[in-house]
């Protein structure tokens, strides 16, 4: 198995939770799983390390990363900034057979969300997201976006919904909908800007994120006072 596909197999496994944050990563499992031996296993976690999705231990193997609430903050200020972007983009170069596209995934997510279904209304959601920055035709917004929505993509779509915020994220998505139709870029900008910023607060409620470690929160303070 190639060094890329390697990266690729178990950066899936750690966006979808089939490695659950904080667990050990279980090399032995994985290199029987992949066919490979430890060594391109140990490769490809330095690569899944720098990319923030699992912390080396010294002699000790690998965890998966776990989100602290300042990393959901960083990663949900950057994906706002960048689905904003593509709203206005997408709404300049969008065509008719995407904007169509659009409204059968969210009729179909209103349909699971009617039946309480979280699990479909969620796949129908991040589809449409996804698409929208498909549409805006940008190679880098999209790489871009790729790379800072695979870090929080399970707490963004698994997230608990309690009902109040549901019904809220259906009317906004009925928003994206229109704006797009009209191809309101500016407004779908400000209405995607907002459905993030909801979206982020549900996160934290849900507990997805946890407190800096005590001692990273030791050392903010003692670089502060080193800077000054």
């Amino acid at each position: 198995m190639l060094h890329d596909e390697v990266v690729s197999r178990v950066r899936y496994m750690l966006m979808e939770g089939e490695i659950a944050p904080g667990a050990r990563v279980p090399e032995r499992d994985l290199c029987l799983t992949l066919g490979i031996s430890r060594t391109p296993l140990r490769e490809a976690l330095k690569v899944l390390a720098a990319e923030g999705y699992v912390v080396l231990l010294p002699n000790r193997g690998a965890r998966a990363a776990k989100l602290t609430q300042k990393d959901v903050q960083d990663l949900f200020e950057v994906c706002e900034s960048l689905e904003a972007a593509a709203g206005e983009l997408a709404c300049q170069r969008i065509t008719d057979e995407q904007v169509q596209r659009i409204a059968s995934l969210h009729e179909e997510m209103v349909g699971h969300y009617r039946n309480r279904d979280l699990p479909q209304y969620y796949r129908c959601n991040r589809s449409i997201h996804e698409t929208i920055v498909d549409a805006a035709g940008n190679a880098v917004l999209a790489s871009l976006y790729e790379s800072v929505t695979s870090r929080i993509r399970r707490a963004r779509f698994v997230a608990p919904m309690p009902p109040t915020h549901w019904e809220l994220a259906v009317q906004e998505h009925e928003a994206i909908l229109n704006a797009l139709q009209r191809r309101d870029g500016a407004g779908l900008s400000h209405i995607l800007r907002r459905h993030l910023r909801h979206k982020r607060e549900a996160v934290e409620r849900a507990g997805f994120a946890e407190s800096a470690p005590p001692a990273e929160q030791q050392a903010r303070p003692a670089r502060r006072a080193a800077s000054g």
